[in-house]
C-alpha cells in the first residue's frame, strides 16, 4: 500500500528548536502544511549538506505557509550539541526532531533496521494530515532545497486549484494542464 494520501501516524518526540526542547506530535502537523525530512544521523557528511540548504531555504518555506522538520534517529541533546558545534547547523531555525526510539522513522517506512538509522526521506504533508509527496534517497544521495520547494508549491497549486495539474518542472505563473480526452496522445 503506498504512503501517499495516507494519514500521518500519532507520535510525540522531543525536538531541538531554536535554543530550546521542546514536544513535537503529530497534532503540529495539522492546520498547515508541513515538510518532513529524515536524515541518517548528526555529525556525518551528506546530513549537514542538506539541513544547511534546508535552512537557506526555510524563509521562502515559512512565506508559503509551511514549516519544516528534520527527523533523525539521534536525541534531542545531540541536536543540540551538533547545533552548537557547527557553522552550518547553527543556521537552523526549524525544528530538529529526535527519534531515538524509532517511532516516527516507521512511521514514515524509512528505518534502516539493522543500523538504527534514517533513509533520507522527504514527505509534503497537507493541512489536514495528508502525506501528498514522499520521496526516499539512498544514504549516498543528498537532496535538493529548491526542488523541494517547486514540489510543495506544486501541491499547494493543485490542492487549490480542482481539475488543475502540475507539469514537469512547473514553477508558479506557469501553464498548468486540465486533464481531458483532448489531450490524450498530444502532449
Amino acid at each position: 500500500m503506498s504512503i501517499i494520501n495516507s494519514k500521518v501516524k500519532p507520535f510525540n518526540a522531543q525536538a531541538f528548536h531554536q535554543g530550546k526542547f521542546v514536544s513535537v506530535s503529530d497534532k503540529d502537523l495539522i492546520g498547515k502544511w508541513s515538510v518532513v525530512v529524515f536524515y541518517p544521523a548528526d555529525f556525518t557528511f551528506v546530513c549537514p549538506t542538506e539541513l544547511g540548504d534546508l535552512a537557506d531555504f526555510y524563509p521562502k518555506f515559512q512565506e508559503i505557509g509551511v514549516e519544516v522538520y528534520s527527523v533523525s534517529t539521534d536525541t534531542h541533546f545531540t541536536h543540540k550539541a551538533w547545533h552548537d558545534a557547527s557553522e552550518t547547523i547553527k543556521k537552523i531555525n526549524y525544528p530538529m526532531v529526535a527519534d531515538p526510539t524509532g517511532t516516527i522513522t516507521r512511521n514514515f517506512d524509512v528505518m534502516i533496521e539493522e543500523e538504527g538509522l534514517a533513509l533520507r526521506g522527504t514527505f509534503v504533508i497537507n493541512p489536514e494530515g495528508e502525506i501528498k509527496v514522499a520521496e526516499i534517497h539512498d544514504l549516498g544521495i543528498g537532496r535538493s532545497a529548491s526542488e523541494l520547494f517547486r514540489k510543495v508549491q506544486a501541491a499547494q497549486y493543485v490542492a487549490n486549484h480542482d481539475g488543475e495539474v502540475c507539469p514537469a518542472k512547473w514553477t508558479p505563473g506557469e501553464k498548468t494542464l486540465a486533464p481531458s480526452l483532448d489531450l490524450v496522445g498530444k502532449i
